[in-house]
């Protein structure tokens, strides 16, 4: 399983309270608990302001088209995914 880590830093100047730093993409076979020990090290900690979300790189989805499942990016935006009638409308 691959994962994917975005990494937030707290900003009162945005909506959310906080905005997207990076995206980082880790090897297969790292497991979560590795990659929480990496960001550690590295200085991105919760009394810094940094928070971040690990996502599964590749997820499974259905077509709408024809029902056929594909793997995609967890991060497709939605109308640029197989899996919305608004890929296929165009």
């Amino acid at each position: 399983m691959q994962y994917s880590i975005e990494l937030f830093k707290k900003d009162k100047r945005t909506k959310t309270g906080e905005k997207l730093i990076k995206k980082m993409d880790f090897k297969k076979g790292v497991d979560k608990e590795t990659i929480n020990n990496a960001l550690i090290k590295e200085g991105y900690t919760i009394d810094k302001g940094f928070s971040y979300e690990i996502y599964q790189t590749w997820v499974t989805k259905k077509s709408a088209l024809d029902g056929k499942e594909f793997v995609e990016r967890y991060d497709t935006p939605y109308y640029c995914s197989p899996s919305s009638e608004t890929y296929w409308s165009m």
